[in-house]
């Protein structure tokens, strides 16, 4: 991905955004609204463990995502818990970035199955002031 695409990304979603999210359950496409941050090629969500989307996750990890002007496909991988000492600078920055909505008692962040969901992008479409820049986020790895 080039830098200005990769500036795009993180100007646009590097701060708490709304999301649609699709899944499949059955065979049946499923979407839904989530609360995402954007870092490093991937987006994260804070959910539950037993949630919908972490059930469909868990048997068909590929995922859709659409959000301003920008869709893209990737895979949903459940991080474990957000109190986890693993996911501690993770947290810290979805807490930053949640601030404003993330403690306020809809979110026990202290129960195991509150979760970080990470949808590691694979591929994209993002469009600015006309122009259109196809992602490829493995290359970005790679390189």
């Amino acid at each position: 991905m080039d830098a200005t695409a990769r500036a795009l990304m993180q100007e646009r979603f590097g701060h708490d955004t709304i999301l649609a999210l699709a899944t499949l359950d059955a065979g049946e496409p499923r979407v839904r609204s989530v609360d995402a941050l954007y870092l490093d090629g991937s987006f994260y969500v804070v959910t539950h463990a037993c949630s919908g989307k972490m059930r469909q996750i868990g048997l068909h990890p590929q995922v859709a995502v659409a959000g301003e002007w920008f869709t893209g496909q990737g895979i949903g991988e459940n991080l474990g818990a957000f109190c986890d000492p693993r996911n501690a600078a993770l947290a810290a920055a979805l807490r930053s970035a949640f601030a404003a909505w993330l403690d306020n008692g809809h979110t026990d962040l202290n129960d195991p199955l509150t979760v970080i969901l990470r949808i590691r992008m694979v591929n994209g479409l993002l469009f600015r002031h006309g122009q259109r820049y196809e992602l490829d986020f493995q290359q970005e790895d790679a390189g």
